[in-house]
């Protein structure tokens, strides 16, 4: 009986664990971007535009995954996708900046980061192309 009750206490972890992973957020960039390791702080000033070059002086491009928006701005900033398009809304109509690109996949999204030194993109840990750089993780 205890023997039966360990097997399933590790089935039931090792399935929360694969779930958890999926749930995983990740901002990736080209393998040889001037971006290092983010603070949460620093990935909320690329994403919400208040940091518009690179510490090398190249102009970030920023991309935003459609589908993964939604929890990736409540992880990273606390904030429902409302109040994000309603952010992104008040700074075009100001003229002050422009929204990140948007994509429809997590794939257009790291074929673009591989391409351009300068991208950024989040993406969900199990959709990560091992050639892009992980430069935050955000739990799920």
């Amino acid at each position: 009986m205890y023997r039966f009750l360990i097997i399933c206490m590790v089935s039931l972890l090792a399935f929360v664990g694969k779930d958890a992973l999926a749930d995983e957020l990740l901002i990736v960039t080209h393998p040889e971007s001037s971006i290092g390791e983010l603070s949460r702080q620093q990935a909320s000033h690329i994403f919400l535009g208040r940091l518009r070059q690179l510490p090398s002086g190249e102009r970030v491009t920023v991309i935003d995954v459609e589908p993964l928006r939604a929890a990736f701005y409540q992880s990273l900033v606390g904030r429902n996708l409302a109040e994000i398009n309603a952010y992104w809304a008040r700074l075009q109509f100001s003229g002050r900046t422009q929204p990140p690109l948007r994509v429809a996949s997590a794939q257009e999204a790291i074929e673009m980061v591989l391409d351009s030194r300068s991208a950024i993109a989040f993406v969900r840990a199990d959709q990560l192309d091992p050639r892009a750089r992980v430069v935050m993780r955000l739990g799920p």
